[in-house]
């Protein structure tokens, strides 16, 4: 589709991080041909590639064959009840609310179950009841103009989830901290708010990107639950050598990098660790952290 030179296009992507720091992680990115939506927008359909709701609304099926690399085959199955600040989840961006400028619209599904299979080139990655989280972003500016700094946590234990979002706008926007805090305990949300923090308490400068990677962080959540409990939780740990760090300008799609590359100094990184404990608690199961990192100012991501 395009309007006015104005090119509307589709990107699947999907990202391995093998356990075993010898082997080369798997990352695909392909642009999707014929793609469109059902009748009832709960389907989106393309050549080689299929993601959809039920009809209950509790699962997306996510299939795709569009790349030998990855061939995808998965159900996401809801176990929590979905959350999203606010009346719409919206972020709104300018001096009049009524007519912003811009707008960021974020919904979580905090503590899901997963199954299926991702078939790589040397193996096959079995999802067997495993945990994670979905997270429906939808980005109405550039990217650039959302956020100079991202944090996100995606913590899954058998038990507990807590999830984090939190950005930074760029001086533009007054650098302003919006963060979202979900904790979930089994299928029950224990809160979620906008009062959560997350830190980065050690860092060292990269030598490669001139960017401070973090070391060690701490993210800390408070709230009530809805019998009017208060609650504190707090995940810090120092972080063990990074499993990934991507230079996004070299991955993401032409007409992106000419949109981006139009801001003078953006240089976005993404660094990612795996901080798996090692014991059978499940602490820290599926759990990955980066850090994006655009402009002069900070672009940092935990998921």
């Amino acid at each position: 589709m395009q309007t006015s030179g104005i090119r509307t296009t589709c990107q699947f992507n999907v990202k391995l991080t093998h356990a075993d720091e010898a082997k080369p992680n798997v990352w695909c990115s392909n642009s999707l041909t014929n793609w469109d939506f059902n009748e009832t927008k709960t389907a989106f359909l393309a050549d080689d590639c299929a993601v959809e709701i039920s009809p209950d609304g509790d699962s997306w099926s996510i299939k795709s064959m569009n790349d030998e690399r990855a061939i995808v085959n998965i159900t996401v199955h809801r176990v929590a009840p979905g959350v999203q600040i606010g009346k719409t989840g919206k972020t709104l961006y300018g001096t009049d609310l009524a007519n912003p400028w811009g707008s960021m619209r974020h919904a979580f599904w905090p503590r899901c179950r997963a199954e299926g299979t991702i078939v790589t080139q040397d193996r096959t990655v079995d999802f067997d009841n495993a945990s994670g989280m979905y997270v429906y972003a939808l980005q109405g500016m550039k990217p650039h103009h959302l956020a100079a700094r991202w944090n996100f946590c995606n913590f899954q234990t058998p038990s507990l989830s807590a999830i984090m979002m939190e950005f930074t706008t760029p001086p533009s926007y007054g650098s302003t901290t919006v963060n979202v805090g979900i904790i979930v305990r089994d299928g029950e949300i224990l809160f979620a708010n906008a009062l959560g923090t997350a830190e980065h308490t050690q860092s060292a400068k990269d030598p490669e990107t001139d960017w401070p990677e973090p070391k060690a962080v701490k993210f800390t959540w408070s709230g009530k639950t809805h019998d009017g409990r208060d609650v504190v939780a707090v995940i810090e740990n120092n972080l063990g050598p990074r499993t990934d760090r991507v230079d996004v300008m070299s991955e993401v799609p032409s007409f992106v990098k000419t949109i981006v590359s139009t801001a003078a100094g953006t240089k976005p990184f993404i660094y990612m660790v795996s901080c798996g404990c090692g014991r059978d608690c499940g602490c820290w199961s599926l759990s990955i952290v980066s850090w994006h990192f655009t402009t002069d100012t900070l672009w940092h991501s935990v998921q």
